[in-house]
Formats: C-alpha cells, sequence, structure tokens
C-alpha cells in the first residue's frame, strides 16, 4: 500500500521508521539510525578548523558555504537525515602491528583491500531509498557516500551511531570503528534516534599512536600532518618532516585505529567485495613499485586506490622503499626508476637512497 504524504500521522511515521531500519539491514547495512539537520555547534567547530587551514589543500571543505551544515541548503526541503553503517573489515588473521614493523611490506588502509565502496553502497543506499519513495509518495531524497558537502561523523553522531571519538573518527561501543557511513536526505519529519553517550573517558591511546602527531588535541586533526592526508589527498611533495615517519605505509594509515581499545569488539565484514583483492593485505614494497603502469590500472580496477594515480602511488611507495633496511635489492629498484616518470617522483628517488644509506 502506498502512503501519500499529506495523511502521514506520528504513528505512520514510527512504523516507517522502523520498516526503514529493517529494510537497512535487509540491503546489507548493519545499522541505521535518523536525526534532524541541526548542526549549528558543528558549523562553528569546522569554521575553526578551517581558520587554522588545518583541512591543508582539501579545498573542498570549504568551497560549498553553508551547504555542508546546512542540509537543507543542499537539499531544498530537507527534515531528516537517514545515517547508516556499513563495516568494511577484511576477515584475515594477520597481526596488524607486526605487519607495520615489517617494513619490507606495504601497509594499506583496510578499508581499501577490497572494491572502492562508494559504488557499493550508493548501489545499496540508492535500493533502499526506493524502497521508501515506493511506501512514501511524494518523496524528496538524496544518497550521499563520501561524494558531497555532508558532515557525515557529526550526523552519524547525532542519530546515536556512536560518538566521535578523540582521533575523529566515530566509534560504536559494540563494533568500534572499522566501518563506511552513508546518508539518505529526505523531506519528512521521521522520528529522530536518541545521541549515545561518548565512551573515550581518559584514554588517549590514538593520540599517543600517530606516527606524526597529526591529532593535535582530542578530537581535532590537523589532516597537513595526517598520513592518510599526505599519501592519498596531498598530490605534490610530500614534507621532509614527515617521510621517514611514514614507515611502509602507501596508503592511508590505521594506526589511531589499531590502538584504540573500543576495536577489539570489531566483526568482520560480510561484504564479499570488501575483502583482500590482489594479496595488497601484505605485499612486497618492491613488486608494487615495478607495477608498470598498465598493471597498476588493471590491479586497482574498481579499488579506491585508483583515485591516486600512478605517479603517486610511485612517491608514496619511493617513501617506504627509503624506510626499509639497506638492501642492494632496494637501492637498484629505486635506482633503476630514476628519470623515468617525473621530477617530483624523482625527488623522492633521492630521499629514499639517501635515506636508505643512512
Amino acid at each position: 500500500m502506498i502512503i501519500v504524504l499529506p495523511n502521514l500521522t506520528d504513528a505512520t511515521l514510527n512504523e516507517l521508521a522502523m520498516k526503514i531500519k529493517s529494510w537497512a539491514q535487509a540491503f546489507g547495512f548493519q545499522k541505521a539510525a535518523i536525526c534532524d539537520t541541526e548542526l549549528s555547534q558543528t558549523e562553528t567547530q569546522l569554521q575553526q578548523w578551517i581558520d587554522l587551514n588545518y583541512q591543508g589543500e582539501m579545498h573542498y571543505m570549504h568551497k560549498h558555504g553553508h551547504k555542508r551544515t546546512r542540509p537543507a541548503q543542499l537539499v531544498q526541503n530537507t527534515l531528516r537525515v537517514i545515517s547508516l553503517r556499513m563495516d568494511y573489515l577484511p576477515e584475515e588473521t594477520i597481526d596488524l602491528n607486526d605487519l607495520l614493523r615489517q617494513n619490507h611490506l606495504a601497509y594499506i588502509s583496510r578499508y581499501a583491500l577490497g572494491r572502492d565502496y562508494h559504488k557499493l553502497m550508493r548501489k545499496r543506499l540508492q535500493q533502499l531509498a526506493s524502497k521508501i519513495a515506493a511506501e512514501i509518495q511524494p518523496l524528496n531524497y538524496r544518497v550521499f557516500v563520501d561524494s558531497a558537502p555532508v558532515m557525515e561523523k557529526p550526523l552519524a553522531a547525532k542519530a546515536g551511531l556512536g560518538w566521535v571519538g578523540k582521533h575523529s573518527n566515530l566509534l560504536d561501543r559494540e563494533v568500534g570503528s572499522w566501518f563506511f557511513l552513508g546518508e539518505i536526505y529526505v523531506d519528512i519529519a521521521l522520528p529522530i534516534d536518541s545521541v549515545v553517550s561518548e565512551h573515550c573517558g581518559s584514554c588517549d591511546a590514538c593520540i599517543k599512536a600517530c606516527p606524526t602527531d597529526a591529532i593535535v588535541q582530542p578530537y581535532v586533526v590537523d589532516a597537513r600532518r595526517c598520513i592518510s592526508y599526505l599519501t592519498i589527498e596531498l598530490k605534490g611533495s610530500i614534507p621532509v618532516e614527515f617521510r621517514t615517519a611514514i614507515g611502509n605505509r602507501i596508503y592511508g594509515c590505521d594506526d589511531c585505529q589499531i590502538v584504540c581499545p573500543w576495536n577489539r569488539f570489531a566483526k568482520p565484514s560480510v561484504e564479499k567485495d570488501f575483502q583482500v583483492r590482489h594479496g595488497l593485505d601484505r605485499p612486497s614494497l618492491i613488486s608494487l613499485f615495478q607495477w608498470s603502469e598498465n598493471e597498476f590500472d588493471k590491479k586497482t580496477q574498481g579499488s579506491a586506490i585508483r583515485r591516486i594515480g600512478y605517479h603517486q602511488w610511485l612517491r608514496n611507495i619511493a617513501i617506504a622503499l627509503g624506510n626499509c633496511a639497506y638492501s642492494p635489492e632496494v637501492a637498484a629498484v629505486l635506482q633503476h626508476a630514476l628519470n623515468r616518470h617525473s621530477a617530483l617522483l624523482d625527488e623522492h628517488i633521492h630521499w629514499a637512497l639517501e635515506n636508505l644509506n643512512n
């Protein structure tokens, strides 16, 4: 039965909210919750963060005006946000701390080991939104997966999916933080869910674990120092002051999540598409550095890694090779790559060779 919008009652809206949460699980989301659109405190905090230039070269963080913190300016007449969680931790038996210590192997952020989450989640969100639209007409909606000016973590916290931890990631005390977030903006006044309390307490494990001291104070990250920013968002030269600290992390960084006590409750993802592809869970740095551009394109097809491109990929691996213990083989592959790609890559190779010899 199709419900026509003017006939919506509180009872009907409550029933619809329960249906949405049930449908969400059927479409592969682990949890869904609903919040309103009031983000004035977040707007103030975001502006303070931008004023400190902590966004670095992520100019998209401020170019959309207030659309990021005022959902109805992004999607007209938005009244509620349906926030959804999808777990991504691949099922593996690798000790991540041990992997970070093996400097001849590459560390890739666990979220990027499988297929790109953007397409998978967008499809599921669209399916869920279409299901809602089939129940309620007319419905104005739009789905988002890290692809527009949306404050996904504050919205998820407001909806009660967790709390924003000191490392700025969302935390759920039952599953930790290894999950993606997605949103559906809708123009119906669904009942909102309750905010959950914070449970970081006096713990500062994430702050102490950050290799580049990017968590400049609890809940505040200077992106310019963050390894995820440096290896993914930054397109030019990586500042020399951070290169040694990057270690063998060639795409993103999970250190703050690895040490978080709440992640002892994390559950492996049930999504086949989030499982490890092409042996990227513990690959050899030398083997990755020797990929041709065609090989990079082929093996990162459908992967989030593709977004950085081949030359940035080599730049990151060159730094990691420079952090290896010296061996003739490492020196040889670095030397072989000189003057073959770009001045930017050559700069990082020269640094790597010098660092190897120190």
